[in-house]
């Protein structure tokens, strides 16, 4: 029987190597980067088209490259930053698996032109899939410039399973972000389509955070600093009242590497426990360096993994450490014992006459008397219920769907004229009122999105919306990542109501706000709804103007504690009911709770 197995060819084993550290033209990005910061560069320019699937370039002042150096870059494991196995527990350098390049090679078309510094004359390589088509002299500026063209050519399934430009380019602009942040002492910018996103001088690690994600950032920053014999923890948090719905703005640093640790950022998150809310997440940039002979960061190829040897006490001195920078700068609430805490807050009266209360009975009360009952009598007991405060135990609410169009159709089958189908609001966030089933139990702010959801994307599919002309154009401004998210739902906020102008950077106008939002603030509105719209594309499989749509109705829609008149309430009910699914929301969470009559009478039997 033949052999089977062989070696497989270079240009194939690159391929496979090349799926785990190139997977989008982030990857590459990050991996260009991160050697010219190795090589020592000062300055460092990143140039992208099409959101990096038709250029990437790279250029930087480092200490460039000889022919043969240039040559063996692309070979497979082939590395300066590490010679033997020692080695890896005490690399500093962001690279050291020799991988990067030759994975990048293997899936583009790739040029390189190098000089080293004081050298006549430079390098010029290009290669495609791996195989080098020239090499030769060439006249060109010290350091490197990297230029990848037509990532995956070659290997058409990956390059069609790609996103969308925008959202390719926020993961470029999240990789941009995170090299950065480490080094304030680099000059970085970036440039995509010929439109420059960032430029950022040489500065500190405050001014840098401030350059990236803009000036209002600069007074929620409280800084962070604790020193061991362990590790030693610096940055900075944001604070509570910053805090967002959606990830993105947490990042950890080892020894200037990113890294992703869900057991580190537990320990932040019970740092701030009952300063935010549940489900909210605050800013933080937290550098830790430690020892590199007690942590293991080759894991994965992307190195985002690290292990660290003592990670319990790694834990808790991140969690001391955000704990006291909360306190040392008064975040949490604090009593002040010295502040006047009587009740009664009106004038004060003297030389008056001081009587003992006097408690007045009827006589003639007979607790067992009948009496005509004069309104409703759910209504009435619910108004009972309401003033004793004693809700809790009263009813055992179930959840319940219609089962059966007879079912959902007698439970539509209500007059809102009728006197004594009143709705009634509890607590300024449910809506109760009878129908033919029994009680109806309708969540007021589920309800308006519902409604909301329904309109919206009606309007996207009709192609209009109603829209209120802004007396003067607002420029609004939005992080590079946000605006990119924002061009990408361009036509469906306009067909909505929205109306922009000019783009400048980081800066947009607005001239045009849908008539739902005509009192509100225009840059609040913008930030609310882009962390919406975050929020929904992160957690929903909906198509993007579903997720536009939803992002809307729940910016706008009707909150918890907002009191309604009857008129206001019935209008809700009624625009629910007409809805095409009225009895839940997005992710199957439901609008309208029931309770027949049947389950009040089996409880009170008991």
């Amino acid at each position: 029987m033949p052999d089977i197995i062989q070696l497989l060819p270079d240009a194939v084993a690159n391929q496979i190597a090349a799926g785990e550290v190139v997977q989008r033209p982030a990857s590459a990005v990050k991996e260009l980067m991160e050697n010219a910061i190795d090589a020592g560069a000062t300055s460092i320019q990143l140039v992208v088209k099409d959101a990096g699937k038709t250029l990437i370039q790279v250029s930087d002042n480092g200490k460039g490259m000889s022919d043969t150096d240039a040559r063996m870059s692309f070979e497979r494991h082939a590395t300066s930053k590490i010679k033997k196995i020692d080695d890896l527990f005490t690399v500093m350098t962001k690279g050291f698996r020799g991988e990067a390049l030759s994975s990048i090679a293997a899936v583009a078309q790739v040029e390189l032109r190098t000089k080293q510094k004081g050298a006549a004359l430079g390098t010029a390589i290009v290669i495609e899939g791996s195989k080098i088509k020239s090499q030769q002299p060439e006249a060109c500026s010290e350091g490197s410039t990297f230029m990848v063209k037509n990532l995956f050519f070659n290997v058409p399934a990956r390059r069609y399973f790609l996103k969308s430009d925008s959202i390719e380019l926020k993961h470029i602009i999240d990789e941009f972000q995170r090299i950065v942040l480490t080094h304030p002492e680099i000059e970085f910018a970036l440039h995509h389509n010929g439109a420059e996103i960032y430029s950022l001088p040489k500065t500190n690690y405050r001014q840098r955070i401030v350059h990236l994600f803009g000036s209002r950032y600069n007074e929620r920053l409280v800084p962070v600093e604790e020193h061991t014999d362990i590790v030693q923890v610096n940055g900075f948090i944001g604070k509570p009242d910053s805090a967002k719905k959606t990830r993105g703005e947490q990042f950890f640093f080892v020894n200037q590497r990113f890294i992703r640790n869900s057991y580190l950022h537990h320990a932040v998150m019970t740092a701030f426990q009952d300063l935010i809310p549940q489900g909210v997440f605050p800013f933080y940039v937290i550098f830790l360096e430690i020892d590199p002979a007690q942590i293991d960061i080759n894991i994965h190829p992307t190195k985002t993994e690290i292990k660290f040897q003592d990670e319990r006490s790694v834990y808790a001195i991140l969690h001391a450490a955000v704990r006291r920078a909360i306190g040392k700068f008064s975040l949490s609430p604090s009593l002040d014992f010295e502040q006047e805490t009587a009740i009664y807050n009106g004038p004060v009266r003297t030389n008056q006459e001081v009587r003992v209360p006097q408690v007045k009975v009827n006589p003639e009360y007979n607790p067992f008397e009948s009496k005509p009952q004069r309104e409703n009598p759910i209504n009435a007991w619910f108004k009972e219920r309401e003033a004793t405060h004693d809700w809790k135990n009263v009813l055992e609410i179930k959840n319940h769907i219609p089962a059966s169009a007879d079912l959902i159709q007698t439970q539509l089958d209500w007059n809102q004229d009728d006197p004594d189908v009143q709705p009634y609001q509890l607590h300024r966030k449910y809506i109760l009122f009878q129908n033919n089933a029994g009680l109806a139990v309708v969540d007021q702010q589920r309800a308006h999105q519902r409604v909301l959801f329904e309109k919206y994307l009606r309007q996207i599919h009709q192609g209009k919306g109603l829209s209120q002309q802004l007396l003067f154009e607002e420029m609004v401004e939005l992080q590079p990542a946000d605006m990119a998210l924002l061009q990408s739902h361009r036509e469906e906020l306009m067909v909505l109501g929205f109306q922009f102008g000019q783009t400048n950077g980081s800066q947009i106008a607005v001239s045009g706000v849908p008539a739902d939002a005509v009192t509100a603030n225009v840059q609040h509105v913008m930030e609310s709804f882009v962390e919406l719209l975050k929020n929904e594309a992160s957690t929903s499989a909906y198509p993007p103007h579903e997720q536009v749509a939803w992002a809307m109705a729940r910016a706008f829609g009707i909150k918890h504690g907002q009191m309604l008149t009857v008129p206001e309430m019935k209008e809700l009910i009624k625009n629910l009911y007409q809805c095409d699914m009225p009895f839940v929301i997005n992710q199957q969470r439901n609008t309208i709770y029931n309770i027949s009559l049947i389950q009040l009478e089996q409880h009170f039997r008991s």
